[in-house]
Parts: C-alpha cells; structure tokens; sequence
C-alpha cells in the first residue's frame, strides 16, 4: 500500500468554496480502481493549507487513475483553488516496530 501526500494552498478567502468542492470530490476519488480512500485536513497554523492524503494499493494505480474521466472530474472540483501547482510524494507502509 502506498500513501499519497500532498499539500494544498487554497487562495486565501476561497477556503469555504473549496471545501464545500472538495466534499463533492472526495467520493470520486474513493471510486478510483486501487483507492483505498482520502481525506483533506486543514492546517491549524495557516488555514489556507490543506493536507491531502490517499491510500493507494501502488503508484501505478495512482497513475492509471489520472488517465481517467473522474480525474478530469477531480481536477475540475479541486485544482480551481489552488494558489500553485501541489508537489505530490508517495510513502511506503510505516516502518516495522
């Protein structure tokens, strides 16, 4: 299972607007072919910040999602609000304790 981090800066005074787009995209997302779901969370310090996290079962599922229609659809709820492009990382299962 791969994690999907990515940090989002809404332009400022658009954070209700976006969240109220992003409850609309969350249930796209989950539909996606090897997700395993996401969220959003906002950043206390600057909440013009947002934390996006999704669970993938590899980054290739990841990548084959972005070729499709609900992406497209996702992009159009999402991206609007943005103030730059987010960098997007991927993490591996949590280490062993």
């Amino acid at each position: 299972m791969m994690l999907e981090h990515v940090v989002v800066v809404v332009t400022p005074g658009r954070e209700e607007e976006f969240e109220a787009s992003a409850r609309q995209a969350l249930p796209i997302l989950d539909t996606g072919a090897g997700c395993f779901g996401g969220e959003f969370r906002r950043e206390e310090e600057d909440g013009s910040k947002y934390l996006l996290l999704i669970r993938w079962s590899t980054i290739e599922a990841h990548m084959a999602w972005r070729e499709t229609e609900d992406f497209q659809r996702w992009r159009e709820l999402t991206h609007p609000f943005y103030v730059e492009r987010p960098v997007v990382t991927h993490f591996h299962e949590p280490l062993a304790r």
